[in-house]
């Protein structure tokens, strides 16, 4: 054997290794807590978290599959404030309980699970983020915002800004989950308040949960009304 075909064995036995150890010091998919995935792994991904599902390209509304348009009918008729949305799945398990783990039991660790596989999720570029604010009670008893949380982590992923500060939330109604669909609107109208520009801004919303689509409605009108030219929703989770 040469001293060449020593070294590359050497080089190959050395890339295997670190491998192997790269797979065992892997951290356990969030999801099942059995295999091996960060933060989910494959099966996890396929069989709860699928991005190939038939959704509307503007608020992720499911649609039948094989069905040949990008809209659903609600977006075709009345187009809403907001030019697309990105989800990470359904609001059904085992997505629902990692959400209500995050923001009822403070599994903060959750938040960076949902960052890293929103960022993936992410074709177009961005100039901002902005997650949807809590009102000041709220927040008080919840100890922090979910939705915040997912940003920090995304803004860093991502390595664009986090415009926390120029949005507060300046009445605080029921939480729309409370509320009938058809009320869900009014709660949040004038709700939010931009303290600042921006000027041709490409911006994404953050949330963790997407019902009727009116708080991210709301906010996306407003954050419109000051300059920017696209917005985009970014969402844990969206219900039927």
């Amino acid at each position: 054997m040469t001293v060449l075909s020593a070294w590359l064995l050497l080089a190959k036995f050395i890339t295997s290794s670190i491998a192997s150890l790269r797979r065992l010091a892997a951290p356990y998919c969030a999801v099942c807590a059995v295999d091996r995935g960060d933060p989910i792994c494959t099966g996890c991904l396929r069989d709860f978290l699928d991005p190939s599902c038939a959704r509307c390209a503007v608020c992720a509304a499911r649609l039948p599959a094989g069905l040949p348009v990008a809209r659903c009918g609600r977006c075709v008729t009345a187009a809403p404030a907001f030019d697309a949305t990105i989800v990470l799945g359904d609001y059904a398990p085992p997505l629902d309980g990692m959400v209500m783990a995050l923001k009822a039991g403070g599994r903060l660790d959750l938040a960076r699970v949902f960052a890293e596989l929103l960022a993936c999720r992410l074709r177009t570029p961005i100039d901002c983020l902005l997650a949807v604010p809590l009102g000041r009670r709220r927040q008080r008893a919840r100890g922090f915002n979910q939705s915040l949380e997912i940003a920090t982590v995304m803004a860093r992923r991502l390595r664009v800004p986090l415009a926390g500060h120029l949005v507060v939330r300046t009445h605080c109604g029921p939480p729309q989950q409370s509320l009938p669909l058809h009320e869900r609107r009014a709660n949040v109208r004038g709700a939010f308040e931009l303290c600042g520009s921006l000027p041709g801004r490409r911006v994404a919303l953050v949330d963790d949960v997407m019902t009727s689509g009116a708080t991210l409605e709301e906010l996306a009108r407003v954050v419109k009304s000051v300059g920017a030219v696209h917005v985009l929703n970014l969402v844990v989770a969206r219900t039927e």
